[in-house]
This record gives C-alpha cells, sequence and structure tokens, in this order.
C-alpha cells in the first residue's frame, strides 16, 4: 500500500512539478543576459543609482537640501537714462533704425531700475559669488538668503568685478558663520552628466531645477551682457531670468557652473542654458579675492579658426589647432619668434584645439611663466619656449575704468578686439563703441552701443591709435562730425567736447 500512489496525490505531485518547473525556467531566463555579459561587466563594473531611497525620496531631495540655504536672492539697483519715461525700446525688424533716429531727439530722463539674480556663498565668513551683469552699475545692493536674512548697505561689499568672464565676487558682513558651497572639477563633467540649477527665477526664492548637460565648450553665443572670454557648460536644467549668478551642481550638490544665460526667441526658458564652468570660475574668483582684480596672460597675437580648405591649403593633418594671422610688435609672441601663418597645436602641454579655448589657455596662465609652444610651420613641426606677458588694459577692478578710457563718454576698441566680437561688426577698420556713459557729450549726441566710428573730423579712423589722436586734437566748444557705421547704414553724427 506504501508503493500505491493514488490519482489525487498524483495530481498534486504533477502540478508541484510543473510549478516548479515553471519558476526554474524564469530565473534561468533572467539570468540570461548576467551571463551573457559577464565578461563585458567584469571589464567595466555597473554601478546602479536608486532613484528613490528606502523612504521614497529621489536623490534631488538631498542635493536641494545641501543646496539651497548657500544660494542668495539679489537685488540691485541702478540709474538709466532714457529718452521717454517709462518707455522700453521694443521695435525690431527693418524700421529699427528709423524709429531710433526719429526719437534720439527727445526729452531724457533718469530712472531707477532694478535687476534680480542670484549668487551662491563660497565661504564660511560670507564670500559670495555672481554675475557681473546682476551688479553692473549698481547704487544698491541687496543680497537675502533663504532664511529669510537681508544684507544690505555696508554689509554688502563688492570685492571685484571681471566683465569678461561676467564674474562678481561679494562679502557679506555677518557675525555667525554661513553655509557655503564646495566647487567640483567641471573639467571631468561628461555629456549627459545631472545638472541641477538651484536660484530666484522670476522672483520665486529656491527654485530647484533639474536636467543634465548638454554639452561642453560652447563658445561664440552673442549675448547682451557678454561676456567674451567663453567655454560655457550648456545644460536643458530650466534657466530663466532670475537665475543669472546661482550655481549649477552635481548630484554631489558640488558646484560645476555658475548659470549666466540662456539663448530663447521668447526669453524664458527652451532648453538652452549656459554656465561658466567652476574651473574657470575659480580661478577668477581666487584672483579677486587676493588681488581685486585678474591678470590675465598675453601673447599678442591675432587668431583664426582652421577651415577645411585651410587644412587642405597648408597640408594640415588635422583642424585642430589655431592659425596665426597676425603678430603684435614688441609682444612676447613676436620676441619670441611666432610669425604671421604659424598653426600652434599645443601650449604649455595641452593640446590647441579651437580659439576659444586656446585663449581661455592663455588667459588663465601666469604672467611671467616660461611655457612651451608646439606649431606647425611651412609643414614641419617646430617648438618653442614663450614667456607671458600680461594682458593690457585688463578690466578687472572693482573700481570703473579709469575716465581717460571714456573720452566724450564713449568707452571704444578696435574691431578685431574679443570685447567687439559680440556686436559682429560689418567693417575692418574703425573702433566699436562698447559703452557709453550716461549725460556726457557721446550719449547726449545719439551713439549707440556697436556703432562702428570710421571717421572723426574728416579723418579716417584705422584703430584705436587714430582714434586716440583724433580725439586729442578736438577744438573744445565746438561740434565735430563722427562718421559711423550702423549695421548696414553710414550715418554721420555732431559732437561737440
Amino acid at each position: 500500500m506504501g508503493r500505491n500512489i493514488s490519482l489525487r496525490n498524483a495530481g498534486i505531485i504533477a502540478g508541484a512539478a510543473a510549478v516548479f518547473a515553471f519558476l526554474f525556467g524564469i530565473i534561468i531566463t533572467a539570468s540570461m543576459p548576467n551571463l551573457a555579459n559577464r565578461g563585458e561587466a567584469s571589464a567595466e563594473q555597473y554601478i546602479s543609482v536608486s532613484l528613490v531611497n528606502e523612504r521614497g525620496e529621489s536623490p534631488f531631495t538631498r542635493v536641494a537640501d545641501k543646496v539651497s540655504p548657500a544660494v542668495a536672492n539679489i537685488s540691485a539697483e541702478r540709474t538709466v537714462t532714457r529718452t521717454f519715461p517709462g518707455f522700453e525700446w521694443r521695435f525690431e525688424g527693418p524700421w529699427n533704425d528709423f524709429f531710433k533716429d526719429f526719437f534720439r531727439g527727445g526729452p531724457r530722463s533718469e530712472q531707477k531700475t532694478q535687476t534680480l539674480g542670484s549668487g551662491f556663498i563660497v565661504s564660511e565668513d560670507g564670500y559670495l559669488v555672481t554675475n557681473y551683469h546682476v551688479i553692473k552699475d549698481a547704487s544698491d545692493i541687496v543680497v537675502r538668503l533663504t532664511n529669510k536674512k537681508e544684507f544690505k548697505g555696508d554689509k554688502v561689499q563688492v570685492i571685484g568685478t571681471d566683465p569678461r568672464t561676467d564674474i562678481a565676487l561679494l562679502k557679506i558682513d555677518n557675525e555667525e558663520k554661513l553655509p557655503w558651497l564646495r566647487f567640483g572639477d567641471s573639467d571631468k563633467v561628461k555629456v549627459g552628466d545631472w545638472a541641477i540649477a538651484v536660484g530666484n527665477p522670476f522672483h520665486l526664492e529656491g527654485t530647484v531645477t533639474v536636467g543634465v548637460i548638454s554639452a561642453k565648450g560652447r563658445a561664440g553665443i552673442a549675448l547682451p551682457e557678454g561676456p567674451d572670454f567663453q567655454s560655457f557648460l550648456q545644460t536643458d536644467a530650466a534657466i530663466n531670468p532670475g537665475n543669472s549668478g546661482g550655481p549649477l551642481v552635481n548630484i554631489n550638490g558640488d558646484v560645476i557652473g555658475v548659470n549666466t544665460a540662456i539663448t530663447s526667441p521668447s526669453g524664458g526658458n527652451v532648453g538652452i542654458g549656459f554656465a561658466i564652468p567652476a574651473s574657470l570660475a575659480k580661478s577668477i574668483i581666487d584672483e579677486l579675492k587676493s588681488k581685486g582684480r585678474v591678470t590675465r596672460g598675453y601673447l599678442g597675437v591675432y587668431m583664426q579658426e582652421i577651415t577645411d580648405d585651410l587644412r587642405e591649403a597648408m597640408r594640415l593633418s588635422s583642424a585642430d589647432g589655431v592659425l596665426i594671422s597676425e603678430v603684435g610688435d614688441n609682444s612676447p609672441a613676436s620676441r619670441a619668434g611666432i610669425k604671421a601663418g604659424d598653426v600652434i597645436t599645443e601650449f604649455d602641454g595641452k593640446e590647441v584645439k579651437d580659439v576659444a579655448s586656446f585663449r581661455i589657455m592663455v588667459a588663465l596662465t601666469s604672467v611671467g611663466k616660461i611655457v612651451n609652444v608646439k606649431f606647425v610651420r611651412d609643414g614641419k613641426a617646430r617648438e618653442l619656449r614663450v614667456t607671458i606677458g600680461e594682458m593690457p588694459e585688463a578690466s578687472s577692478a572693482a573700481a570703473e575704468l579709469p575716465e581717460a578710457k571714456y573720452e566724450l563718454g564713449l568707452r571704444v576698441v578696435d574691431v578685431s578686439d574679443p570685447l567687439a566680437e559680440r556686436y559682429e561688426p560689418r567693417m575692418n577698420t574703425g573702433v566699436v563703441i562698447i559703452d557709453i556713459k550716461p549725460n556726457t557729450p557721446a550719449d547726449r549726441a545719439g551713439f549707440s552701443i556697436g556703432d562702428v566710428v570710421v571717421g572723426v573730423g574728416g579723418k579716417s579712423i584705422a584703430g584705436i591709435s587714430d582714434y586716440r589722436k583724433a580725439i586729442a586734437g578736438l577744438p573744445g566748444g565746438k561740434p565735430t562730425i563722427f562718421q559711423i557705421q550702423r549695421g548696414e547704414r553710414k550715418l554721420y553724427i555732431a559732437v561737440t567736447p
């Protein structure tokens, strides 16, 4: 009887066997990808990152808790001159210049406006980073933290500014230690890495947005506020007006960039935002903190990109590098032996890819340092040593440029100067107006930023040297005719010094 199995027991055993076989099949099937990829996994270990913790919180919760207390709301009040009180210039299109000229002679008035931006604390004793354009020409700056504490008046000090990178360093006076953020290594950031922006867009304090790094080394972006030294991180984390100066952080809460600008047809976020990389920002901040200004390395050359046609004509193996189109007289480059037509491929042990990155390489090199430069001349690889000079007319101090640089209220640069690039001058000669001081002869005469001055008092202006000589000889109290190029139009403007 012990050997006999009833039909009922046989059915139970068969069912159990079927279930066991089914579960075993699932286990084997689930294991096959791991078995197949075992060799690949051993070469590069796969690390699983949980999107939520045991409490159901995302990893961004921890980042927000860590970063937000060190992010500040910055409001700056400045005085501007307008033709009509409350009138904001909005005309666009073919009639733009006509309306500008029509309204230019109208009565002017001074008005106070307020800019809004963000910033973040980088030391427990109150050093705070923001964009230069957030506090530019400000008469009153107010810093407000997420705990509602405000700093203003003599509690806020401008340590230094650097318009060419759009960085400003402030100091807030506080008796207690403040929360602060640490800089990460932006050079190690990869496209696709998490990017979290924290700031105060549209007056909405403590806003956190999440995206990824979309690209690195973005340059040549036409921005009304600059900067002209560009090597931006691009991100699709939402950045809007008011985010300027706030931190872009990684998944660990370390600062990898300073949010600076957006490209948008509507003025709002469309997924294309730009941040100054931490590696560049930190070097500027360190100099502003120690000296109040930035000293930049200088070669004294004009450069251009290597196109496919140039690469083929010059028989180069690659389009990487920069072509030297002109070498300044008595410059560090000319003294070292660099000549027009040379193609620089390596600088101080680093590969040279393009003009934008090379310009920053040189600028960040210590003045007086001797560096090795590799280049190609007449198809042959060569090498020499250059002693880096100091970039002339560096504008990084907290104070404004000396009045002597604003003849008649105008600040001008050569059309080939990096500061002129954002205005896209259509002339090969002349000087570009990059700033106009209010209530000066130039301001009253009706110049516009971006105008190219090609003649003064009947004398042709080829560059800054001609302009300085022409300005120095102007008769006081008598009108002088300036010939300018504004877009497609040539205009004459009378200026009375």
